[in-house]
C-alpha cells in the first residue's frame, strides 16, 4: 500500500481532515466542511501549544488518517502527565487496511516520548466497532464520560 508517513498537520490538510471527520452519520451532524474558516483558526491555536499534537498520515501524497494527541501535565496519580487521543479517523479507502492501529501506535509511542504515565481516550457509546479495535490494542473501558454542550 506504499510508504506511509505520520506528521504534524498544516493548512493544507484541512480540507481532508474536515471531510474524514465529517465522512460519518455523528460526524456529518457537527462538522460543515463548506466552512474551512473556523477549523484553519482551530489549526493555529493547535500549532501555537506545545502540548497538541494534529498529526496526518500520509501515503502517495494523499491524507489518509488523523489524530490529535493531547498531553496535559497534572497532579492526580503523584504529578502524572497523561495524554488524550481524540479526533481518530481513518479514510474509507484505508479502513481495515491497519492504519488504525499504526496511528494509535503513533499516539502511544509519542505518550511515552513525552513521559506520560497514561493514555486515555473516549469514544462514542454508538461506536461499538470502534471500541472493540480500542480494546484490541490493549485499552479498558474503565469510566463512564460526561459531556455538556457549552
Amino acid at each position: 500500500m506504499g510508504d506511509l508517513e505520520i506528521r504534524a498537520a498544516v493548512a493544507a490538510d484541512v480540507l481532508a481532515i474536515v471531510a474524514m471527520l465529517a465522512d460519518d452519520p455523528l460526524g456529518a451532524q457537527r462538522e460543515s466542511p463548506d466552512d474551512l474558516a473556523p477549523y484553519l483558526t482551530a489549526l493555529e491555536r493547535l500549532v501555537a501549544d506545545p502540548n497538541q499534537h494534529l498529526v496526518v498520515a500520509v501515503r502517495e501524497d494523499r491524507v489518509v488518517g488523523t489524530l490529535q494527541l493531547t498531553i496535559i501535565p497534572g497532579l492526580s496519580r503523584r504529578g502524572s502527565t497523561r495524554s488524550i487521543i481524540e479526533g481518530v479517523r481513518i479514510h474509507a479507502d484505508e479502513r481495515g487496511s491497519g492504519l488504525g492501529t499504526q496511528l494509535i501506535e503513533w499516539a502511544v509511542d509519542e505518550s511515552r516520548r513525552q513521559n506520560c504515565q497514561l493514555v486515555q481516550l473516549t469514544s462514542d457509546a454508538t461506536r461499538t466497532d470502534a471500541h472493540r479495535f480500542y480494546e484490541r490494542l490493549g485499552f479498558e473501558a474503565t469510566h463512564v464520560g460526561f459531556k455538556l454542550p457549552l
